[in-house]
Protein backbone atom coordinates (compact mmCIF):
# COMPACT_ATOMS: atom_id res chain seq x y z
CA UNK A 1 0.00 0.00 0.00
CA UNK A 2 1.17 3.51 -0.79
CA UNK A 3 1.54 6.20 1.88
CA UNK A 4 0.75 9.91 1.66
CA UNK A 5 3.19 12.04 3.64
CA UNK A 6 3.23 15.74 4.35
CA UNK A 7 6.37 17.82 3.85
CA UNK A 8 6.65 19.85 7.07
CA UNK A 9 8.53 22.66 5.29
CA UNK A 10 5.82 23.35 2.67
CA UNK A 11 2.80 21.39 3.96
CA UNK A 12 2.62 19.77 0.53
CA UNK A 13 1.50 16.16 0.32
CA UNK A 14 3.74 13.55 -1.34
CA UNK A 15 2.62 10.09 -2.44
CA UNK A 16 5.17 7.37 -1.64
CA UNK A 17 4.24 4.55 -4.03
CA UNK A 18 7.17 2.11 -4.04
CA UNK A 19 5.22 -0.47 -6.06
CA UNK A 20 5.40 1.78 -9.12
CA UNK A 21 9.10 0.95 -9.40
CA UNK A 22 7.95 -2.23 -11.14
CA UNK A 23 6.47 -0.34 -14.09
CA UNK A 24 7.77 -1.14 -17.62
CA UNK A 25 10.23 1.82 -17.69
CA UNK A 26 11.84 0.93 -14.38
CA UNK A 27 15.11 2.77 -15.01
CA UNK A 28 15.33 6.43 -16.08
CA UNK A 29 16.27 7.22 -19.66
CA UNK A 30 17.67 10.35 -21.33
CA UNK A 31 15.12 12.92 -22.49
CA UNK A 32 14.50 12.59 -26.23
CA UNK A 33 11.82 14.87 -27.62
CA UNK A 34 9.30 13.07 -29.79
CA UNK A 35 10.26 9.59 -28.59
CA UNK A 36 8.05 6.78 -27.44
CA UNK A 37 8.99 3.87 -25.16
CA UNK A 38 10.37 0.92 -27.14
CA UNK A 39 7.82 -1.77 -27.97
CA UNK A 40 8.48 -5.17 -26.43
CA UNK A 41 6.41 -7.10 -28.97
CA UNK A 42 3.46 -7.51 -26.61
CA UNK A 43 1.03 -4.73 -25.72
CA UNK A 44 -1.51 -5.40 -22.96
CA UNK A 45 -3.66 -2.52 -24.20
CA UNK A 46 -4.19 -3.92 -27.73
CA UNK A 47 -7.42 -5.79 -28.64
CA UNK A 48 -7.30 -9.48 -27.79
CA UNK A 49 -5.19 -8.88 -24.69
CA UNK A 50 -7.99 -7.65 -22.44
CA UNK A 51 -7.39 -10.51 -20.00
CA UNK A 52 -3.85 -9.20 -19.44
CA UNK A 53 -5.05 -5.94 -17.86
CA UNK A 54 -6.56 -5.26 -14.43
CA UNK A 55 -10.31 -4.98 -13.92
CA UNK A 56 -12.24 -2.97 -16.50
CA UNK A 57 -14.34 -0.23 -14.91
CA UNK A 58 -15.81 1.28 -18.09
CA UNK A 59 -16.13 0.28 -21.74
CA UNK A 60 -17.27 2.48 -24.63
CA UNK A 61 -18.41 0.11 -27.41
CA UNK A 62 -17.30 0.62 -31.00
CA UNK A 63 -19.74 1.52 -33.76
CA UNK A 64 -20.30 -2.15 -34.62
CA UNK A 65 -21.16 -3.05 -31.05
CA UNK A 66 -18.87 -6.07 -31.03
CA UNK A 67 -15.64 -4.46 -29.84
CA UNK A 68 -14.58 -1.41 -27.88
CA UNK A 69 -13.66 2.16 -28.71
CA UNK A 70 -12.33 3.12 -25.24
CA UNK A 71 -11.60 1.04 -22.15
CA UNK A 72 -10.97 2.31 -18.61
CA UNK A 73 -9.10 -0.05 -16.30
CA UNK A 74 -7.54 0.04 -12.87
CA UNK A 75 -3.84 0.92 -13.01
CA UNK A 76 -1.67 -2.17 -12.55
CA UNK A 77 0.84 -0.13 -10.56
CA UNK A 78 -1.39 2.39 -8.77
CA UNK A 79 -0.13 5.44 -6.94
CA UNK A 80 -3.18 5.13 -4.66
CA UNK A 81 -5.53 2.30 -3.73
CA UNK A 82 -9.03 1.78 -2.40
CA UNK A 83 -7.96 0.17 0.89
CA UNK A 84 -7.00 1.89 4.13
CA UNK A 85 -8.42 4.75 6.13
CA UNK A 86 -8.28 8.54 6.23
CA UNK A 87 -6.89 8.81 9.74
CA UNK A 88 -3.70 10.85 9.91
CA UNK A 89 -0.76 9.53 11.92
CA UNK A 90 2.16 11.43 13.42
CA UNK A 91 5.27 9.19 13.58
CA UNK A 92 7.18 12.16 15.06
CA UNK A 93 6.53 15.71 16.27
CA UNK A 94 6.94 17.24 12.80
CA UNK A 95 5.83 14.31 10.66
CA UNK A 96 2.35 13.46 9.40
CA UNK A 97 1.17 10.66 7.13
CA UNK A 98 -1.94 8.70 6.12
CA UNK A 99 -2.85 5.65 4.08
CA UNK A 100 -2.65 6.07 0.32
CA UNK A 101 -6.40 6.01 -0.17
CA UNK A 102 -7.65 6.92 -3.61
CA UNK A 103 -8.11 5.72 -7.17
CA UNK A 104 -5.70 5.40 -10.07
CA UNK A 105 -7.15 4.42 -13.46
CA UNK A 106 -5.92 4.14 -17.04
CA UNK A 107 -7.99 5.29 -20.02
CA UNK A 108 -7.06 3.22 -23.10
CA UNK A 109 -8.02 5.74 -25.75
CA UNK A 110 -8.25 3.53 -28.83
CA UNK A 111 -7.84 -0.09 -29.94
CA UNK A 112 -5.19 1.09 -32.43
CA UNK A 113 -1.63 0.90 -31.14
CA UNK A 114 -0.44 3.71 -33.44
CA UNK A 115 -3.43 6.06 -33.44
CA UNK A 116 -2.60 8.88 -31.03
CA UNK A 117 -5.10 11.63 -30.19
CA UNK A 118 -3.83 14.12 -32.81
CA UNK A 119 -4.43 11.49 -35.50
CA UNK A 120 -7.90 10.43 -34.37
CA UNK A 121 -11.24 11.56 -35.75
CA UNK A 122 -13.41 14.02 -33.86
CA UNK A 123 -15.78 11.16 -33.03
CA UNK A 124 -12.96 9.10 -31.52
CA UNK A 125 -11.74 12.02 -29.40
CA UNK A 126 -15.33 12.57 -28.22
CA UNK A 127 -15.43 8.94 -27.03
CA UNK A 128 -12.32 9.60 -24.93
CA UNK A 129 -13.76 12.79 -23.43
CA UNK A 130 -17.01 11.02 -22.55
CA UNK A 131 -15.05 8.27 -20.82
CA UNK A 132 -13.14 10.91 -18.84
CA UNK A 133 -16.34 12.56 -17.73
CA UNK A 134 -18.15 9.33 -16.89
CA UNK A 135 -15.35 8.25 -14.55
CA UNK A 136 -15.03 11.77 -13.11
CA UNK A 137 -18.73 11.87 -12.27
CA UNK A 138 -18.63 8.38 -10.76
CA UNK A 139 -15.62 9.06 -8.53
CA UNK A 140 -16.77 12.44 -7.28
CA UNK A 141 -19.63 10.65 -5.51
CA UNK A 142 -17.12 9.02 -3.15
CA UNK A 143 -16.98 11.36 -0.12
CA UNK A 144 -13.40 10.26 0.65
CA UNK A 145 -12.09 11.69 -2.62
CA UNK A 146 -11.47 15.44 -2.57
CA UNK A 147 -9.60 16.03 -5.83
CA UNK A 148 -9.76 14.33 -9.24
CA UNK A 149 -7.20 15.00 -11.94
CA UNK A 150 -7.23 13.69 -15.51
CA UNK A 151 -3.94 13.80 -17.38
CA UNK A 152 -2.05 12.42 -20.36
CA UNK A 153 1.67 11.71 -20.68
CA UNK A 154 2.76 11.36 -24.31
CA UNK A 155 6.34 10.24 -24.95
CA UNK A 156 9.20 9.20 -22.72
CA UNK A 157 10.14 12.74 -21.70
CA UNK A 158 6.57 13.25 -20.50
CA UNK A 159 6.68 10.15 -18.30
CA UNK A 160 4.79 7.50 -20.25
CA UNK A 161 5.76 3.82 -19.88
CA UNK A 162 3.69 2.22 -22.67
CA UNK A 163 3.46 3.40 -26.27
CA UNK A 164 -0.21 2.50 -26.78
CA UNK A 165 -2.28 5.73 -26.58
CA UNK A 166 -3.63 6.13 -23.07
CA UNK A 167 -4.24 8.68 -20.35
CA UNK A 168 -4.82 8.47 -16.63
CA UNK A 169 -7.10 9.56 -13.82
CA UNK A 170 -6.09 9.92 -10.18
CA UNK A 171 -8.44 10.74 -7.30
CA UNK A 172 -6.88 11.77 -3.99
CA UNK A 173 -8.19 12.27 -0.43
CA UNK A 174 -6.32 15.59 -0.07
CA UNK A 175 -6.27 18.61 -2.40
CA UNK A 176 -2.73 19.53 -3.56
CA UNK A 177 -1.14 22.63 -2.05
CA UNK A 178 -0.64 24.03 -5.58
CA UNK A 179 -4.38 23.92 -6.07
CA UNK A 180 -4.91 25.54 -2.68
CA UNK A 181 -2.57 28.37 -3.71
CA UNK A 182 -4.38 28.85 -7.03
CA UNK A 183 -7.66 28.93 -5.16
CA UNK A 184 -6.38 31.57 -2.75
CA UNK A 185 -5.52 33.83 -5.68
CA UNK A 186 -8.83 33.09 -7.44
CA UNK A 187 -10.87 33.71 -4.27
CA UNK A 188 -9.07 37.01 -3.64
CA UNK A 189 -9.87 38.13 -7.19
CA UNK A 190 -13.50 37.11 -6.77
CA UNK A 191 -13.74 38.96 -3.45
CA UNK A 192 -12.31 42.10 -5.07
CA UNK A 193 -14.27 42.04 -8.33
CA UNK A 194 -17.15 39.58 -8.00
CA UNK A 195 -15.86 37.81 -11.11
CA UNK A 196 -14.03 34.57 -11.91
CA UNK A 197 -10.30 35.17 -12.42
CA UNK A 198 -10.00 32.49 -15.11
CA UNK A 199 -12.98 33.82 -17.05
CA UNK A 200 -11.41 37.29 -16.89
CA UNK A 201 -8.06 35.93 -18.11
CA UNK A 202 -9.71 34.18 -21.05
CA UNK A 203 -11.61 37.36 -21.95
CA UNK A 204 -8.45 39.48 -21.79
CA UNK A 205 -6.59 36.96 -23.96
CA UNK A 206 -9.45 37.07 -26.46
CA UNK A 207 -9.25 40.86 -26.57
CA UNK A 208 -5.44 40.88 -26.89
CA UNK A 209 -5.64 38.38 -29.81
CA UNK A 210 -1.85 38.03 -30.07
CA UNK A 211 -1.76 34.81 -28.05
CA UNK A 212 -5.03 33.32 -29.30
CA UNK A 213 -4.67 30.24 -31.50
CA UNK A 214 -8.29 29.23 -32.07
CA UNK A 215 -11.73 30.48 -31.08
CA UNK A 216 -15.07 28.70 -31.49
CA UNK A 217 -18.56 29.43 -30.24
CA UNK A 218 -17.87 27.62 -26.96
CA UNK A 219 -14.08 27.50 -26.49
CA UNK A 220 -10.96 29.63 -26.60
CA UNK A 221 -7.44 28.26 -27.24
CA UNK A 222 -4.47 30.43 -26.37
CA UNK A 223 -0.85 30.45 -25.23
CA UNK A 224 -0.95 32.06 -21.76
CA UNK A 225 0.76 35.37 -21.06
CA UNK A 226 3.24 33.80 -18.60
CA UNK A 227 3.81 30.49 -20.39
CA UNK A 228 6.02 28.16 -18.36
CA UNK A 229 7.34 26.30 -21.42
CA UNK A 230 7.40 27.07 -25.15
CA UNK A 231 4.03 26.40 -26.80
CA UNK A 232 2.17 25.94 -23.50
CA UNK A 233 -1.50 25.94 -24.51
CA UNK A 234 -4.74 26.43 -22.60
CA UNK A 235 -8.23 25.45 -23.73
CA UNK A 236 -10.94 27.24 -21.74
CA UNK A 237 -14.72 27.17 -22.02
CA UNK A 238 -16.45 30.46 -22.74
CA UNK A 239 -19.28 29.61 -20.36
CA UNK A 240 -18.43 29.60 -16.66
CA UNK A 241 -18.13 26.04 -15.35
CA UNK A 242 -15.96 25.27 -12.29
CA UNK A 243 -15.99 21.50 -12.81
CA UNK A 244 -15.30 19.25 -15.79
CA UNK A 245 -18.14 17.11 -14.48
CA UNK A 246 -20.56 19.94 -15.33
CA UNK A 247 -19.71 20.02 -19.05
CA UNK A 248 -22.77 19.39 -21.20
CA UNK A 249 -22.95 16.84 -24.01
CA UNK A 250 -23.14 19.69 -26.52
CA UNK A 251 -19.95 21.23 -25.12
CA UNK A 252 -18.17 17.86 -25.19
CA UNK A 253 -19.07 17.45 -28.84
CA UNK A 254 -17.49 20.81 -29.66
CA UNK A 255 -14.52 20.25 -27.35
CA UNK A 256 -13.54 17.09 -29.25
CA UNK A 257 -12.54 18.83 -32.54
CA UNK A 258 -11.01 21.74 -30.60
CA UNK A 259 -8.75 19.39 -28.64
CA UNK A 260 -7.91 17.30 -31.70
CA UNK A 261 -7.08 20.34 -33.86
CA UNK A 262 -4.94 21.83 -31.11
CA UNK A 263 -2.96 18.63 -30.60
CA UNK A 264 -2.69 18.10 -34.37
CA UNK A 265 -1.23 21.57 -34.86
CA UNK A 266 1.43 20.85 -32.23
CA UNK A 267 2.02 17.44 -33.82
CA UNK A 268 2.53 18.94 -37.28
CA UNK A 269 4.55 22.02 -36.34
CA UNK A 270 6.74 20.45 -33.64
CA UNK A 271 7.20 16.95 -35.06
CA UNK A 272 5.03 14.89 -32.67
CA UNK A 273 6.55 16.31 -29.48
CA UNK A 274 6.42 14.66 -26.09
CA UNK A 275 3.79 16.48 -24.02
CA UNK A 276 1.63 16.40 -20.94
CA UNK A 277 -1.89 17.64 -20.73
CA UNK A 278 -3.99 18.10 -17.64
CA UNK A 279 -7.68 18.72 -17.19
CA UNK A 280 -7.87 21.11 -14.25
CA UNK A 281 -11.14 21.07 -12.34
CA UNK A 282 -12.44 22.37 -9.03
CA UNK A 283 -12.31 20.01 -6.05
CA UNK A 284 -15.56 18.10 -5.54
CA UNK A 285 -16.58 20.22 -2.54
CA UNK A 286 -16.07 23.50 -4.43
CA UNK A 287 -17.48 22.69 -7.85
CA UNK A 288 -20.58 24.84 -7.34
CA UNK A 289 -18.63 27.94 -6.33
CA UNK A 290 -18.02 30.78 -8.77
CA UNK A 291 -14.32 31.52 -8.57
CA UNK A 292 -12.79 28.72 -10.65
CA UNK A 293 -13.01 27.61 -14.29
CA UNK A 294 -12.13 24.13 -15.49
CA UNK A 295 -9.60 24.14 -18.33
CA UNK A 296 -7.12 22.00 -20.24
CA UNK A 297 -3.41 22.81 -19.98
CA UNK A 298 -1.04 21.34 -22.61
CA UNK A 299 2.70 21.38 -21.86
CA UNK A 300 5.01 20.29 -24.72
CA UNK A 301 8.31 18.86 -23.44
CA UNK A 302 10.66 20.78 -25.69
CA UNK A 303 13.07 21.77 -22.93
CA UNK A 304 14.35 20.09 -19.78
CA UNK A 305 13.27 21.30 -16.35
CA UNK A 306 16.56 21.67 -14.48
CA UNK A 307 17.95 22.72 -11.12
CA UNK A 308 16.90 26.37 -11.18
CA UNK A 309 13.27 25.55 -11.97
CA UNK A 310 13.14 22.73 -9.44
CA UNK A 311 14.86 24.75 -6.73
CA UNK A 312 13.13 28.08 -7.20
CA UNK A 313 9.78 27.14 -8.69
CA UNK A 314 10.43 29.78 -11.37
CA UNK A 315 10.20 28.39 -14.89
CA UNK A 316 12.44 29.59 -17.72
CA UNK A 317 10.77 29.57 -21.14
CA UNK A 318 12.81 30.12 -24.28
CA UNK A 319 10.01 31.54 -26.45
CA UNK A 320 7.50 34.37 -26.18
CA UNK A 321 3.91 33.08 -26.17
CA UNK A 322 3.03 35.73 -28.77
CA UNK A 323 5.56 34.12 -31.14
CA UNK A 324 4.57 30.52 -30.43
CA UNK A 325 0.88 31.39 -30.83
CA UNK A 326 1.61 32.96 -34.21
CA UNK A 327 3.29 29.75 -35.39
CA UNK A 328 0.28 27.60 -34.44
CA UNK A 329 -2.25 30.20 -35.61
CA UNK A 330 -0.60 30.34 -39.06
CA UNK A 331 -0.76 26.55 -39.21
CA UNK A 332 -4.45 26.59 -38.27
CA UNK A 333 -5.21 29.14 -40.97
CA UNK A 334 -3.24 27.24 -43.61
CA UNK A 335 -5.00 24.02 -42.67
CA UNK A 336 -8.39 25.71 -42.90
CA UNK A 337 -7.57 27.03 -46.39
CA UNK A 338 -6.45 23.56 -47.55
CA UNK A 339 -9.59 22.02 -46.12
CA UNK A 340 -11.84 24.43 -48.03
CA UNK A 341 -9.96 24.05 -51.32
Amino acid sequence: MSIIRQDPTTREWVIIAAERNRRPHEHPRPVRTGSQPPDTGFCPFCPGHEASTPDEVLRVPDSGGTGWAVRVISNKFPALGVGGGLERREPGPLFREMDGVGTHEVVIETPSHERSLPLMTDREVAHVLRAYQARYRSLRRDPRLKYIIIFKNHGEAAGTSLAHPHSQLVATPVPPMLLRRKYEVAVAHYDDTGRCLYCDIAEEERKAKSRVVLETDRFLVFHPFASRVPFETWITPKRHQPSFGQVSEEDLRELAPVLRRTLRALYDRLGDPDFNYIIHSAPAEDENKDYYLWHIQILPRLTTIAGFELGSGIYVSTMRPEDSAAVIRDHEQATAVQGSA
